[in-house]
């Protein structure tokens, strides 16, 4: 009784002071709210003790589960070492020096430079700071617009929301700013012609992309900025040939790629790194989530140093690069990462990965045989089943029935914390996951999309 008391008191404080992100800000104060407790492993528990598995490692991030001690010894010895350092005016420390080498030799350059932020969101500002230094450095002052997709995420600030091709993101904020440019979607079942063949389909998105560019200029970008694969936008994975046909036209026109690992680096997809997977060639990278686990808020830029030094050589002429925050290699993050990188290593856990990705792949497609599941996708151990009125037709439910979000309420009901993308179910465990735990995963999924049938339909 006294648990339960705290959990209405805590909900009810949380209504009155809290400012919540990513929700429905006047439905918050008549939704039950989930205050969660602790966490152990690839489970969640609210203040009630009830249990939940982790469906979305949060947001993407916690790759290793929670509670793992290690990470914990990390932050409490560096804490007690150094608790904050700051990499201002040429000043350094341990950490920060050995994650950033760390980085670059797990990275696909020879050489290069680290720089260190706390989110995803802030890296990317980063990547449009460094490229825009860049090109002004380098005499191609033309060079200043942006390429995304829609249906992308890179970030909640004003500039990468800009490149973020999400209109929840833009509506009422006056996003994007001006220089950021949007091309279609790479969703091959939901967005090709009927009898248009995935390869069609590719070349006509890479044309699109190539008028894009001609449009507004064909020497006005500076960079097309890509996730591997989208994950906020709904778990859509690009087609075969999509990335090597997209960089002919780049290369052509000179357009750096940037290339946002921040969910799907250091394993996700099965790969080390999502660029692997589907054959990017990355002109930088950002990373942020599973760096720390997402024990700690930490981000990277990682660039070669051909586009180092030029930056570089111009920070001496203006008496310094003008860019940086207070937490950039904040010493117990990068402690953190350190040490997440090295379990990540001697656990060996993209083989674990890639042995638990099969059960988590052939689970995830079966459920095809449900039959308002239009699509699924996905691929190592990320995947996303998408809520059909009618599949053959591809009719999506109508957004005011709430699909998407009735099953994922179901799905917490149940005991798994899945997120809802529109009608579209993300599901993105913990790496550390089991055989056993995938099974239970699914079930759990299996069982309230049954019981969202019965209840609606039957």
């Amino acid at each position: 009784m006294m648990i339960k008391s705290l959990q209405n008191s805590l909900a009810t404080k949380d209504v009155h002071a809290l400012f919540h992100p990513s929700t429905n800000l006047y439905t918050h104060t008549e939704q039950e709210t989930l205050v969660l407790d602790r966490g152990e492993g690839i489970y969640v528990y609210d203040i009630d003790g009830n249990r939940y598995i982790e469906g979305l490692s949060g947001l993407w991030c916690n790759a290793l589960g929670f509670g793992n001690e290690e990470l914990i010894e990390a932050a409490s010895v560096q804490m007690r070492k150094l608790s904050y350092g700051t990499l201002f005016a040429s000043k350094s420390h341990e950490p920060a020096i050995l994650l950033a080498e760390k980085l670059i030799e797990l990275s696909p350059f020879d050489e290069g430079k680290v720089f260190f932020g706390s989110s995803g969101s802030d890296a990317n500002d980063t990547q449009i700071k460094i490229f825009t230094y860049l090109n002004n450095a380098t005499g191609k002052k033309n060079k200043k617009n942006f390429l995304a997709r829609k249906k992308a995420y890179h970030g909640i600030t004003v500039a990468s929301a800009s490149m973020t091709g999400l209109p929840t993101q833009h509506q009422l904020f006056d996003l994007p700013l001006k220089g950021f440019y949007h091309t279609e979607c790479p969703h091959y079942f939901k967005e090709s012609y009927i009898g248009e063949t995935e390869d069609s389909y590719t070349d006509r998105l890479i044309s699109s992309v190539e008028e894009k560019i001609n449009m507004v200029g064909p020497d006005s970008f500076a960079a097309l900025i890509a996730e591997p694969l989208m994950g906020a936008g709904g778990v859509i994975l690009p087609p075969e040939h999509y990335f090597p046909k997209l960089h002919e036209v780049l290369d052509e026109y000179d357009i750096s790629l940037i290339d946002d690992e921040v969910i799907c680096g250091f394993g996700r997809t099965g790969n080390y790194w999502g660029y692997e997977t589907f054959g990017m060639k990355p002109a930088s990278i950002t990373i942020a989530k599973a760096l720390s686990s997402g024990y700690v808020p930490i981000s990277a830029v990682i660039i070669p140093n051909h586009i180092y030094e030029p930056i570089a050589r111009a920070s001496n002429q203006q008496g310094i690069f003008g860019h940086g925050y207070t937490y950039s290699g904040h010493p117990v993050a990068c402690a953190v990462a350190l040490k997440t990188i090295e379990i990540y290593e001697k656990t060996k856990l993209i083989d674990h990965v890639e042995t638990v990705s099969k059960t988590f792949q052939r689970r995830l497609h079966d459920m095809r045989s449900n039959h308002i599941i239009g699509e699924t996708r996905g691929v190592g151990l990320i995947g996303a089943i998408e809520i059909y009125e009618n599949r053959e037709l591809k009719q999506l439910f109508d957004p005011k029935f709430g699909a998407g979000i009735k099953v994922m309420k179901l799905c917490q009901r149940h005991g798994l914390l899945v997120r809802a993308i529109q009608d579209t179910i993300a599901i993105c465990p913990p790496l550390i996951i089991s055989n056993e735990e995938v099974n239970k995963l699914f079930d759990i999924l299996e069982y309230s999309l049954e019981v969202f049938v019965k209840k609606y339909f039957l």
